[in-house]
C-alpha cells in the first residue's frame, strides 16, 4: 500500500463526479483544508456538524466527505461565538480537510439517484431528462510511425476514445508529412534549414470537452516532436448527457400503499407522506432524491406513476393530484441518507483498486425533524 494524500481520493471522486456537473448556485469541491495533506482516514457524512467534527478528531481523521457543502453562500466574517464559526475554528485547529460532493454526486453516473433506483428494485433504470451534456471533440494528430502506438495509448488513458460503451476508439491513416525546422529548433527529423519529409500518421479520435486538457497533456507528453501538429474540431454528435432524476420500472406492479411500504422499508423510514389514491397500480417510477417537487411537470409529462422524494409542499402536492401523479415524500434526509453508507462502500472498493491505504468510516447522520 502506498502512502496517500487527500488529493489522491478527491481525483478520483471527481474523475467519477466531475465538478462541471454541479449546478451553478452549489459549492462542490473542497470547502476548508489542503488538498495535499497525507491521508490516511476518512469519515462521510450527509451534513457537516459539531458531532461529525468531533467523530472525525477522535478518529484522527485527517478528511470529512459530506454531502451537503459546509458553505452555500459567500462568507463575509468568521466569528468564533456563532455555530459555524466554532466548526471553522475546531476544523483548522485540528487540521482536518472538508470537501462535499452535492450536486455533481446527484447528477453523476452511478451516483446517489442511481442508489436510489438501485435501493428501490428499479429495472431499466434511465435518466428523467437531459439537463446537461458533455459535447465531443474530434482530435486529429499527425505523428512518426514509430511513436503511433505510444501516443495513442497515452490520450486513450487520458480520456479519449469512447464511443457509447466502446473503449480506445481511433482512425489513422498514413501520409507524407513536410516541414522545414528554423535555426534555433532541434528536430527529431531533419536538419535546420533543410526541407523535410516524413511518412506519418493522421490520428484521429474523439474526446469529451471535460478530457480534452487532460488528453492534450498526456498528447504532448507522448509526442516526440518540438512542436506537435493537431487539429480539434468541435462535433454536432450528442455528447454524453447527464440528469438529476431517474426513472425505471418496478419487477411487477405494486398498489401504491404497497410500493409505499417498500419505499418505508428499503429506506429504513418509520413515516413518510403519500399524493394519490392508495390502491392506485405502480410500475413505472421516478426517483429524486432530496428535494425533487419542482420536477413534477416534467415526470407527470412522461407517464410516470410515481415520483419518489422529499420536501413536497403543500400546492406542489394538490398539483401532482391534478396532473394524476401519485407522490411518495420520502423527506430530504430519508432519500439521501443513503449517501453515507453507499459513498462509503464506492470509495473502499476505488481505494482497494487503486492501492491506497485509508480507512473510510460513516457517520449516521440525524434527522433533524421530530415525529410524535
Amino acid at each position: 500500500m502506498k502512502l496517500s494524500l487527500i488529493k489522491d481520493i478527491t481525483s478520483i471522486i471527481e474523475e467519477q463526479f466531475p465538478l462541471h456537473l454541479a449546478e451553478e448556485w452549489d459549492n462542490s469541491g473542497l470547502q476548508i483544508g489542503s488538498l495535499e495533506n497525507q491521508l490516511s482516514q476518512i469519515i462521510v457524512a450527509l451534513d457537516l456538524d459539531k458531532q461529525v467534527v468531533d467523530e472525525a478528531i477522535r478518529a484522527k481523521a485527517e478528511l470529512i466527505i459530506t454531502h451537503h457543502p459546509m458553505f452555500m453562500q459567500g462568507l463575509k466574517s468568521i466569528n468564533y461565538n456563532s455555530y459555524q464559526g466554532q466548526l471553522i475554528k475546531e476544523i483548522i485547529k485540528n487540521n482536518l480537510t472538508v470537501y462535499s460532493a452535492h450536486t455533481n454526486l446527484d447528477m453523476g453516473e452511478n451516483g446517489l439517484n442511481d442508489w436510489l433506483a438501485s435501493l428501490l428494485g428499479l429495472d431499466n433504470v434511465s435518466l428523467l431528462g437531459r439537463d446537461k451534456e458533455d459535447g465531443l471533440i474530434k482530435l486529429v494528430v499527425y505523428l512518426p510511425i514509430s511513436h503511433i502506438n505510444e501516443v495513442r495509448q497515452a490520450i486513450n488513458d487520458a480520456g479519449s476514445g469512447h464511443i457509447g460503451n466502446y473503449s480506445d476508439c481511433t482512425f489513422r491513416t498514413l501520409g507524407i508529412g513536410t516541414f522545414k525546422p528554423g535555426e534555433a529548433t532541434n528536430p527529431f527529423f531533419g536538419q535546420a534549414g533543410q526541407l523535410s519529409e516524413v511518412e506519418e500518421y493522421r490520428l484521429e479520435t474523439v474526446v469529451y470537452k471535460s478530457k480534452l486538457a487532460q488528453v492534450l497533456r498526456a498528447m504532448h507528453a507522448a509526442h516526440p516532436y518540438e512542436e506537435v501538429a493537431y487539429d480539434l474540431y468541435e462535433l454536432q454528435n450528442p455528447g454524453k448527457a447527464y440528469g438529476l432524476g431517474r426513472m425505471g420500472l418496478l419487477p411487477a406492479s405494486l398498489t401504491l400503499k404497497d410500493f409505499a411500504n417498500q419505499v418505508k422499508s428499503q429506506l429504513n423510514l418509520e413515516y413518510l407522506r403519500m399524493v394519490g389514491d392508495l390502491d392506485k397500480r405502480v410500475k413505472r417510477v421516478a426517483v429524486i432524491g432530496g428535494s425533487g417537487a419542482s420536477f413534477i411537470h416534467k415526470v407527470a409529462q412522461q407517464n410516470v406513476d410515481v415520483l419518489v422524494t422529499g420536501d413536497v409542499k403543500y400546492h406542489e402536492a394538490q398539483e401532482a393530484e391534478k396532473l394524476g401523479l401519485a407522490v411518495i415524500d420520502a423527506g430530504h434526509h430519508g432519500t439521501e441518507e443513503i449517501m453515507t453508507y453507499q459513498m462509503v462502500r464506492w470509495l473502499r472498493e476505488v481505494s482497494s483498486r487503486h492501492n491506497l491505504n485509508i480507512k473510510i468510516s460513516p457517520f449516521s447522520s440525524q434527522d433533524y425533524f421530530k415525529y410524535i
